[in-house]
C-alpha cells in the first residue's frame, strides 16, 4: 500500500473457461499476462472458499473459513499432472455466453474428481500431499470430516445430526473418520490440489509484479466446519443454533437493512484464548494472498446483533467488540498487517480511530461521489487521502455505465457533469470515472473487469438482500485484447501508477 499503483476486480468464477466456471487453468493464466501488458500491480479477487447452490453461489457464505473452492480446480492442469487423461473429460459443460453455469458445473467436476482420485491413490505415497495435510491439519481434520458428514445425513444442518456427533464426543468421531475414511481423504486430496494450483497461479503473479488482492468475510455461516468444530467461540445455545445473528442496518442497499443470519463472535472467549482463531485465519490467508479486504470490517468494533427468528434486521442492536486489544494482539503475530478494511456504509467515530490508529486503508468508490455534498463527499476525487483503495464500484455495485443508465437521478448526472466540466455519453462514462480515480492521492486505484469493458447493468456481479442470479457474470474471450490492455497501460502510465 505504500506504492502508488492500481489492479483490477475479477474473481476467478468470472474467467472464460470450457467447464462451465471459471477456474485456476491456462485463463487464469492469460489474465495474469494481460494485467502484466497494461502494468496493473493488483489483482483483487472475492473469497476462495467453497461455494454452495443452496447459499445462492455467493463466496461471502461458505462451510469454512479456511478451505478452498474444489469448482476453481482445473481439469486442464490435473491433465499436464496425470491425474486425468483427455478421454476422461467427456463432454464439457460449457456456458451460456457470459454467465456461469454452476448446476452443470459441479456435476461434471465431481466426476472428474472421482477419477482423479482413484488414480492418485494407485501410485506410490504423495510426501507433497502428506506435508500440506500435516501443516494444515488444524482446519483440514474438521472440513474433510465435515464435509462427508453433511452426506452421510443427507444434507443436514450440523444441529440436527445425532447428538454424539453434533456435540463431538471423541469416541463417536473417532469411529467415524475410521468408517468414512476414504471419503475423508478425498475432500483433503481436493484440497491439496486447489492449494498447488492456487500457489502456482500466485507464484505467476507475483514474479511479473502483479500481487493478489484476497477478501475474507467477517462472519462465517452457522452451518460451517468453523462452528461446529469450535462451538464455544460463537454465540449459540444449548443446542448449537444461534442466539443471535449478524447484519446491518437500513442503509443505501436495503431500506430494511441486510440480514445476513451469520452467529455472532463471542468475543470474550475469543480474547481468553489470544484470539487464536483468528489470527491462524489471518496467517493461513497471509500465506496465500499479498492483501486482504476484511468485508464488513465495523464489526471488529461494533457489530449488528440481531435476534434470532427476526424477519429482517430492523429491529437490531449495536454491540462493542475489543477491537483495540484485538488488534494489539494482532499485530504482536504481524508487524505489518496485510489488511485493507471495508469501510462502506454508516461509519461512526470509534471505527475510523481504529483505522487510523493502525495505520489501516480503508475503501472509496466514485458511484457514492456525486452526491448533493459535492465538494465535502468523502468519495470525491479531491477528498481522498493517499492511504485508501479507490473504486469506480465493487462487486455489490453496479457497473459505471448501469448506473448511470438505471439508478443515477437528474440531479446526480448534472453534479457529475459539473465535476467533469463537461457531458459524457454513456458509451464513454466508464473511462471517464476510470481517469478520476487513476489521477487521484490514493495509493491504490481498482477497477472492476465490467467497469473496464463498459458493460451495462447486465453485467453486475451482485445485488445485495438477493439471492438469485448472482455471482454469474463471466469475462468473454474476445473482450480481452491487446488494444484494451494498450488502452489500460496508457492511462495507468500517465498517473504514475506503472
Amino acid at each position: 500500500m505504500l506504492r502508488r499503483g492500481s489492479g483490477i476486480l475479477l474473481h476467478i468464477t468470472s474467467l472464460p473457461s470450457r467447464y462451465g466456471i471459471g477456474d485456476m487453468g491456462p485463463w487464469s493464466y492469460r489474465f495474469a499476462d494481460f494485467l502484466g501488458e497494461a502494468k496493473q500491480s493488483l489483482w483483487q479477487i472475492l473469497p476462495l472458499n467453497p461455494t454452495e447452490p443452496a447459499y445462492g453461489n455467493s463466496p461471502y457464505q461458505s462451510e469454512s473459513a479456511f478451505a478452498g473452492n474444489p469448482l476453481l480446480i482445473s481439469p486442464e492442469l490435473m491433465v499436464r499432472d496425470g491425474l486425468l487423461e483427455e478421454t476422461d473429460l467427456g463432454t464439457l459443460p460449457g456456458s451460456p455466453k457470459g454467465r456461469v453455469n454452476y448446476d452443470d458445473a459441479v456435476a461434471y467436476k465431481e466426476k472428474l474428481f472421482d477419477v482423479a482420485y482413484e488414480r492418485f491413490i494407485q501410485t506410490s505415497p504423495n510426501h507433497e500431499c502428506e506435508k500440506f495435510c500435516t501443516e494444515n491439519a488444524f482446519w483440514l481434520d474438521d472440513f474433510a470430516l465435515f464435509k462427508v458428514l453433511k452426506i452421510r445425513f443427507s444434507g443436514k444442518v450440523w444441529t440436527e445430526w445425532p447428538q454424539e456427533i453434533r456435540d463431538r464426543q471423541p469416541e463417536a468421531l473417532q469411529a467415524l473418520r475410521k468408517e468414512l475414511h476414504k471419503g475423508i481423504e478425498r475432500e483433503k486430496f481436493l484440497q491439496f490440489l486447489f492449494f498447488r494450483q492456487w500457489i502456482s497461479l500466485k507464484d505467476y503473479c507475483n514474479q511479473r509484479g502483479i500481487q493478489i488482492f484476497g477478501d475474507i468475510p467477517i462472519y462465517v455461516i452457522h452451518d460451517s466446519a468453523d462452528v461446529w468444530a469450535n462451538p464455544e467461540l460463537f454465540d449459540l445455545d444449548d443446542t448449537g443454533n444461534p442466539s443471535a445473528v449478524a447484519g446491518v442496518p437500513p442503509d443505501y442497499f436495503s431500506e430494511t437493512g441486510q440480514l445476513w443470519g451469520n452467529p455472532l463472535y463471542r468475543w470474550d472467549r475469543l480474547r481468553e484464548t489470544g484470539y487464536t482463531w483468528w489470527i491462524k485465519r489471518i496467517a493461513h490467508n497471509a500465506k496465500y494472498l499479498d492483501l486482504v479486504r476484511v468485508d464488513h470490517f465495523r464489526g471488529f468494533v461494533g457489530y449488528w446483533e440481531v435476534p434470532a427468528g427476526e424477519a429482517n434486521a430492523i429491529n437490531g442492536s449495536w454491540v462493542e467488540a475489543p477491537a483495540e486489544d484485538f488488534f494489539n494482539t494482532l499485530l504482536k503475530r504481524f508487524p505489518r498487517l496485510p489488511i485493507i478494511a471495508e469501510d462502506l456504509g454508516v461509519i461512526t467515530p470509534d471505527v475510523r480511530e481504529i483505522m487510523h490508529r493502525f495505520d489501516l486503508p480503508g475503501m472509496k468508490v466514485l458511484l457514492f461521489a456525486f452526491g448533493d455534498d459535492l465538494a465535502t463527499n468523502p468519495y470525491i476525487p479531491h477528498n481522498l487521502p493517499k492511504n485508501c483503495v479507490i473504486y469506480t464500484g465493487t462487486h455489490d455495485n453496479n457497473t459505471v455505465r448501469g448506473w448511470l443508465e438505471r439508478e443515477a437521478t437528474p440531479e446526480t448526472k448534472e453534479r457529475l457533469v459539473q465535476y467533469l466540466g463537461r457531458e459524457v455519453s454513456v458509451e464513454r462514462i466508464h473511462w471517464e470515472l476510470i481517469r478520476l480515480a487513476m489521477m487521484s492521492v490514493a495509493n491504490m486505484a481498482i477497477f472492476p473487469m465490467q467497469d473496464i469493458l463498459g458493460l451495462g447493468e447486465d453485467a453486475r456481479m451482485n445485488r445485495p438482500a438477493t439471492s438469485q442470479g448472482n455471482w454469474e457474470w463471466q469475462l468473454v474471450p474476445e473482450q480481452l485484447t491487446p488494444t484494451l490492455a494498450a488502452k489500460l497501460l496508457e492511462i495507468t502510465e500517465v498517473y504514475g501508477r506503472a
